[in-house]
């Protein structure tokens, strides 16, 4: 299982500017993922990190001249764009957009802007710059004539600036590059669709500082909602109380107790085209929750009982609507996986039930699933062991777009 860029060639376009020392880590992490990155580099560029750090980094001479002699044709903006799935410019100084606003070719970055075959290598441009020069209409004028030109535009994101100033204009880290990056070049199966995923646990509370909770970190349901996004899809995750980043592209929504989920949840599902319950929802809560907290009493007393009442099930809820979207159940079992999960599916009445056993995975990055419909079982990964999470739910949405 790799990730979307695994076989893609990026070419990486470097403007001016303080915010190219995060490009070394950003052409390290398209490495790893098994892209190849082509440097090219203004002059500007080069005031800020070595074309010697980059080569080294990307493996690849980098470019730093139009007149470059090495491809046989004496036409560096030509050849170098040809063998492109994407010209990422990054960092994107305030000049090179207003050079790529106006279609000016006076250096290599914006020649092979222009001369690239715009359907088949599309440009992303990453701004980075001082608030002051983001906020000027100027700025903003060529940014809205980039876009309408045909480009994406990721960022930028606010906060402290090398000059000292705090703003908007500051670069994304790489890692939101990289994924908005990776997001944008994979493949679209689920275009068009919408999507709504749960993850995490419910806290179901006692009084004012216990409740009734589990194990689970959300990161698989975390990880299906950025899949399905990098996929096309309209991505909406209510999320139970986690502390994880949202997914770029993917509107959240926060609950805490299972009936704000069911509740959340019954809102939505009828617009849906697909439903994966993926949060590991409390099936009992206390029947009452006191104002304050429950104190021990003098003398050893005996504990508390609390009487529990039944949360609702939200997943046959979702299942019982009158034109349910397609759903797919969680089943975090730690036992007889396939015999219990498959009974869930049955009683719930839906297509699919993703089974994994719960000690394992909560809290963990990795995981192994096991996929039952009524024709059968298949595992992931398929080689058997454990994956990550990530890829393990980028296979599950390869799996589910094949039943749409």
């Amino acid at each position: 299982m790799t990730s979307p860029l695994h076989g893609k060639h990026i070419l990486l376009a470097m403007t001016g500017g303080i915010a190219g020392y995060k490009i070394a880590e950003l052409t390290r992490l398209f490495v790893k993922a098994g892209a190849t990155v082509q440097v090219m580099m203004t002059q500007a560029a080069e005031q800020f990190i070595t074309a010697v750090t980059m080569q080294a980094l990307s493996g690849r001479p980098v470019y730093t001249s139009q007149w470059d002699a090495r491809p046989a044709n004496n036409m560096a903006h030509i050849e170098l764009s040809r063998e492109a799935d994407a010209m990422l410019v990054a960092p994107a100084s305030a000049d090179a957009i207003a050079a790529l606003a106006q279609g000016r070719a006076d250096d290599l970055v914006s020649l092979t802007a222009l001369a690239r075959r715009i359907h088949e290598c599309p440009l992303l441009v990453v701004p980075a710059m001082n608030r002051e020069m983001w906020a000027h209409p100027a700025t903003q004028r060529n940014l809205a004539q980039v876009k309408a030109d045909g480009a994406t535009v990721i960022g930028p994101a606010s906060g402290d600036q090398a000059c000292g100033e705090i703003g908007d204009g500051r670069m994304l880290e790489a890692q939101e590059i990289f994924d908005d990056v990776e997001a944008l070049l994979a493949p679209k199966p689920l275009r068009g669709r919408r999507l709504l995923v749960t993850a995490g646990p419910t806290f179901e509370p006692i009084d004012p500082v216990r409740g009734i909770t589990n194990h689970s970190s959300g990161k698989m349901g975390f990880a299906i909602a950025r899949a399905a996004a990098e996929a096309g899809a309209e991505v909406t995750l209510v999320a139970g109380p986690v502390q994880l980043a949202t997914p770029r592209g993917v509107q959240r929504l926060d609950v805490q107790t299972a009936q704000q989920m069911h509740d959340a949840v019954l809102s939505l599902a009828p617009r849906q085209d697909v439903f994966i319950a993926t949060a590991a929802v409390a099936d009992w809560r206390p029947a009452q929750s006191h104002e304050h907290k429950l104190k021990k009493a003098e003398g050893g007393a005996t504990a508390p009982v609390i009487a529990m009442a039944e949360n609702p099930d939200i997943l046959a809820a979702v299942a019982r609507l009158p034109d349910p979207p397609f759903c797919v159940g969680f089943a975090a079992e730690s036992e007889k996986l396939e015999e219990h999960a498959d009974a869930k599916r049955r009683r719930k009445g839906i297509p699919l039930i993703v089974a994994n056993l719960g000690p394992a995975t909560f809290g963990r990055d990795d995981n192994a699933l096991l996929l039952i419909d009524e024709r059968g079982r298949r595992e992931l990964p398929e080689a058997g062991g454990r994956a990550d999470k990530l890829s393990l739910a980028r296979e599950l949405i390869r799996d589910l777009s094949t039943r749409l």
